[in-house]
């Protein structure tokens, strides 16, 4: 299956990540890989771990802060979604080619907010840890309606913020290292596949955040 998405698109989205450090994009995967990406979600429920915060041996659950439960992937096992990864690597390519990146792995995680799960204000940077360079989103959640929660929060350089709806097939992009950005309070299950595209390729499970 190809699933390259037109450079054109790539150029516009990356131009506008490149001037306001984000950029929001609808339907952005096509629909067989959409559906192929949330199917392999839901079949993997059961097997999702509350998430914690911080690195390595530093990870702990806080809940007051983070309320969200993980499963975390990879390319070689997660055949289910191979259209998926090669969107991925298509992205890698656009950004080392076009925005002088030394992009070289990723990391991605499927998340559950259930009712009442929330994220506050934070970076997507480890102390110690600072390879992560452009945050991944894409949403999967049907018939979400005003009133169900869990809209992301991007806030600007002047602390002022705006929210961004978590539909299905919206896309978020944002640099990692400069966005803060929160998840408010879902009140009902909340799906998205989050990551990360790195500076340097880490191993699965060894960074959880």
């Amino acid at each position: 299956m190809n699933t390259e998405i037109q450079i054109e698109k790539w150029l516009s989205w990356v131009d506008e990540l490149s001037c306001n450090d984000y950029v929001v994009i609808d339907n952005f995967l096509d629909t067989s890989t959409y559906l192929e990406v949330r199917e392999f979600f839901l079949s993997k429920l059961n097997y999702f771990a509350q998430a914690g915060i911080g690195a390595l041996d530093k990870n702990a659950v806080h809940t007051e802060i983070r309320g969200d439960y993980t499963f975390w992937l990879t390319k070689e096992r997660d055949t289910e979604i191979a259209a998926f990864w090669e969107v991925v690597d298509q992205a890698i390519q656009v950004f080392n080619r076009y925005c002088f990146l030394s992009l070289s792995g990723y990391e991605f995680h499927f998340a559950n907010y259930p009712p009442g799960g929330h994220y506050t204000k934070h970076l997507d940077q480890f102390k110690n840890r600072n390879n992560r360079t452009i945050s991944f989103i894409v949403y999967l959640n049907e018939g979400w309606q005003k009133g169900d929660g869990g809209e992301l929060e991007i806030f600007k350089p002047d602390n002022s913020s705006f929210l961004v709806e978590p539909l299905a097939g919206r896309c978020v992009l944002f640099k990692s290292d400069v966005v803060p950005h929160a998840v408010l309070k879902s009140y009902k299950d909340r799906y998205s596949l989050t990551g990360w595209l790195l500076q340097t390729p880490s191993k699965l499970g060894q960074f959880l955040g």
